[in-house]
């Protein structure tokens, strides 16, 4: 097995294998899993966030679900796929952004070591193996920049811009991560 990390994102149909061999739910999609393995079918995909609007909404919406699409026992859990790598992806994007932007303006060093240290376990334990090595190298090539949480939150900024760059996705523009991460867009 090479020891290369793919160039490109994952494409449907292709399944990624982890350092042992084994086949790596977290690092491919998992509709790539299905049609490989033959066990296609319907299955329902993840709700949005939750605006505090739509919660009624929903709530009716689910109570009109037939049962086959909850989890078993259940009048409110949705069944869901395991997260592939589009979604793990996403929503660690989306926590790591948020932890910057709520990382102290001025942190003591204290603070500093342990978002060092925080951001050195999570590229060890990221469920996917690739995605896990590219934030490893990533991380030694660029040490992160804990020295106060504008530098912090554009590290993570540019960290996230080199993903999206080698997966040909657009990059965002890092001087508008507070009002992205922190603000909202309404300060603009």
């Amino acid at each position: 097995m090479s020891n290369e990390t793919p160039d490109q994102g994952v494409t449907f149909k292709s399944l990624l294998f982890n350092e042992n061999g084994k086949f790596c739910l977290p690092c491919t999609l998992y509709k790539s899993f299905q049609y490989i393995s033959g066990t296609t079918g319907k299955s329902v995909t993840s709700p949005a966030p939750i605006q505090e609007e739509t919660i009624s909404k929903q709530s009716t919406a689910l109570s009109t679900l037939p049962s086959s699409d909850l989890i078993p026992g259940s009048r409110t859990y949705v069944k869901e796929d395991p997260p592939d790598v589009n979604k793990l992806g996403s929503a660690s994007w989306t926590f790591l952004h948020a932890v910057a932007a709520k990382y102290p303006e001025k942190p003591t060093p204290f603070q500093q070591e342990e978002m060092s240290d925080f951001l050195n376990i999570f590229s060890h334990v990221y469920p996917c193996f690739w995605c896990a090595k590219d934030f490893e190298k990533y991380i030694k090539e660029n040490a992160p920049n804990v020295k106060s949480q504008e530098e912090l939150s554009i590290w993570m900024c540019q960290a996230h811009n080199k993903v999206n760059k080698k997966l040909g996705k657009a990059q965002f523009n890092c001087d508008f991560w507070k009002a992205r991460w922190k603000d909202g867009w309404d300060e603009q």
